[in-house]
């Protein structure tokens, strides 16, 4: 299963405008060019680069009443897709 997600925050939207790169959170066992294939195919653009990055999860522990509860944040893949000059994105254009 493809699983591709657009990550949408004030950093990753000012690299968008600024350079006309685009990020999203994908399934870790996906390569480049699945990824590549998948978001030509999606959003209908030229995909010319793609860098990704494996995050690894993250412990986090807080503080209750009844006492300390630990957990785990998932691990996840990110990836930063290039667009060719004059291709964009529009992650609103559906609300």
């Amino acid at each position: 299963m493809i699983d591709i997600k657009p990550i949408v925050t004030e950093k990753a939207t000012a690299i968008s405008q600024a350079n006309n790169r685009y990020s999203f959170r994908v399934s870790p066992e996906l390569n480049k060019h699945q990824i590549k294939d998948a978001i030509e195919k999606l959003y209908g653009v030229k995909v010319i680069g793609i860098s990704t990055m494996n995050y690894d999860g993250k412990k986090k522990q807080r503080y209750t009443k009844s006492g300390v509860i630990s957990g785990k944040v998932a691990a996840f893949k990110k990836a930063i897709v290039t667009l060719a000059e004059g291709e964009t994105i529009d992650f609103y254009s559906n609300l």
